[in-house]
C-alpha cells in the first residue's frame, strides 16, 4: 500500500464525518426548537395544533429530498463526488442562518411561516445529497476489508447533531433563562451553523475526489444519464434500498425528530430532562453504529440488520411503556434500547446501500430510493407520531406503528443479497 493512503483516507473520514454533523446539527436543531417555533410562527389558541403545525413544516422539508436525490445523485455519478458535497453544505448553512434571522409571525404575518417553508425546503434539498454523497466518498477510499466500519463511523456522526444541540439549548436556556429563550435565544443554536458550515467546506476543499470514480473516469465509465440508467437496470436494488432506508429514517427521527416533544408534550417531562435523556440515547446509537459497522465486516451486513430488526420489533412496546413512566431515568432508559435498535440496523445499512449498485449510477440509484424512503417515513415521523397519540389518545400508539415497520422491513431483509465481498470497482 501506498504509504500516503492510510493519511489520505484518515483525512476521508475526518472531513466527511465533520460534514455528516454540520448537515444534520442544521437538520435537527429545527426539531428540538418546534415547540418554540409553534408559538412564534403558527399562533393558535391549541398548542396541540400549533405543534402539528410546526412538525408539518418540519416534514416539507422531505419534500424535496427525493428531488435532490435525482439532481445531485446525477451530478455526482457525472462529475465527481468532492464539488457535489461542496455545495450541499453552503446550502444547508445558509438555510438555517436565515431561519435564525428569520422574523416571526407577530413580525411580518403570514410571510413569516411562508418563508420558514421555503428555508426548510432548502435545507431538503440539501440533505438529500449529504448521506449517500459522503458514504460514497468514504466507501470508495476505504480498503475492502474495513468498508463496513470507516463508512459505520462517517454515517454515526449523523447521531451526535442531537447531542450537541441538545447540550447548546440546554446552555443558551441557562444562560439567558426561558423567558428570553423563548423570545429570541432560540436564535442562537441556527446562527451557529454559519461558522460550523464554513469550516466543513474549507475540510471538504482539501481532500482528494474518490479513487472508484477517478478509476470510472479513466475508463470511460461514466453514464451521461445515470438516473435513467439506475431506474431502468437497477430497479430490484433500488427496492431493497428502499425498505431499509424506510426502517432507519423511521427509527432516527423518531429519536433524533420526535422523541424530545413526545416526552415534553405527551408524557409531561421538563425540557431539560427530555433533552438531557435524549442526547444520552443519541451517544448510545453513535457508538452501537460503530460496532455493528465492524462486525458486519466480519459476518456480513445481512445477519446483522436481521438481528437488529428482531431487537426493535421486540422493544418498542417495553421502551415507550418506560418512557411514559415520565422520569429521566426511565426516559434515558427507554430511548436507549430504542437507540442500540436503531444503531445496529444503521451500522452497516450505509454500506449495503452502496454495494447494491455499480460506481457509475451509485450515488444516484442510492440516492433516489434511500430519499424517497426518508421523505414517506423520515419526514412524517414527528407528525404521525403525534397525530397517532391524538388520535387513539394512547401513548402506546407510536410504538404499535414502529414495531409494524420492523417487522415489514424484517421480511423484505430476508431476501436481501450479501454485498460484503463485492467490489466497488468491479
Amino acid at each position: 500500500m501506498n504509504n500516503q493512503q492510510p493519511k489520505s483516507q484518515k483525512k476521508v473520514l475526518y472531513s466527511a464525518s465533520l460534514g455528516q454533523f454540520v448537515e444534520w446539527y442544521d437538520f435537527v436543531i429545527y426539531a428540538y426548537s418546534a415547540t418554540i417555533i409553534a408559538k412564534l410562527f403558527f399562533p393558535t389558541t391549541d398548542p396541540a395544533t400549533a405543534l402539528l403545525s410546526a412538525f408539518a413544516v418540519y416534514g416539507v422539508g422531505f419534500v424535496m429530498r427525493p428531488l435532490g436525490g435525482f439532481i445531485f445523485g446525477s451530478l455526482g455519478d457525472r462529475f465527481g463526488r468532492k464539488a457535489v458535497l461542496s455545495a450541499i453544505i453552503l446550502m444547508m448553512g445558509g438555510a438555517t442562518v436565515g431561519i435564525g434571522v428569520l422574523p416571526t409571525y407577530a413580525q411580518i404575518g403570514i410571510a413569516a411561516p411562508i418563508l420558514l417553508v421555503v428555508l426548510r425546503l432548502i435545507q431538503g434539498l440539501s440533505a438529500s445529497g449529504e448521506t449517500i454523497g459522503s458514504n460514497s466518498f468514504v466507501a470508495e477510499h476505504a480498503p475492502p476489508g474495513r468498508r463496513g466500519l470507516h463508512v459505520a463511523f462517517t454515517y454515526a456522526f449523523a447521531n451526535l447533531p442531537p447531542v450537541a444541540a441538545a447540550l447548546i439549548i440546554l446552555a443558551v436556556t441557562s444562560l439567558l433563562g426561558s423567558e428570553v429563550y423563548e423570545s429570541w435565544g432560540w436564535r442562537i443554536p441556527f446562527l451557529i451553523s454559519g461558522p460550523l458550515a464554513l469550516v466543513g467546506l474549507y475540510i471538504r476543499n482539501r481532500v482528494d475526489e474518490s479513487p472508484a470514480f477517478e478509476v470510472a473516469r479513466a475508463k470511460q465509465e461514466i453514464s451521461t444519464t445515470p438516473v435513467s440508467d439506475a431506474i431502468r437496470d437497477q430497479k430490484k436494488a433500488m427496492g431493497f434500498s428502499f425498505a431499509l432506508a424506510a426502517f432507519s429514517s423511521l427509527t432516527f427521527y423518531t429519536l433524533a425528530g420526535y422523541f424530545v416533544s413526545y416526552l415534553t408534550v405527551t408524557v409531561g417531562m421538563s425540557r431539560s430532562d427530555s433533552l438531557i435523556s435524549n442526547g444520552i440515547a443519541m451517544t448510545v446509537a453513535f457508538l452501537t453504529m460503530i460496532a455493528s459497522g465492524f462486525v458486519s465486516d466480519k459476518v456480513g451486513r445481512k445477519p446483522v440488520m436481521v438481528v437488529s430488526l428482531l431487537f426493535n420489533a421486540i422493544v418498542c412496546v417495553p421502551a415507550y411503556m418506560l418512557a411514559g413512566e415520565g422520569t429521566l431515568f426511565h426516559a434515558a432508559l427507554a430511548q436507549s434500547l430504542l437507540a442500540i435498535g436503531m444503531g445496529s440496523f444503521a451500522g452497516p445499512l450505509g454500506i449495503t446501500l452502496l454495494e447494491l449498485f455499480p460506481t457509475k449510477t451509485r450515488f444516484s440509484a442510492s440516492a433516489i430510493s434511500y430519499n424517497l424512503a426518508y421523505t414517506l417515513f423520515g419526514g412524517t415521523a414527528p407528525f404521525v407520531g403525534t397525530y397517532l397519540v391524538l388520535a387513539t389518545q394512547s401513548k402506546l400508539a407510536p410504538a404499535a406503528y414502529l414495531a409494524a415497520v420492523s417487522v415489514v422491513v424484517l421480511c423484505v431483509t430476508l431476501f436481501l443479497p450479501e454485498t460484503y465481498r463485492r467490489s466497488l470497482t468491479d
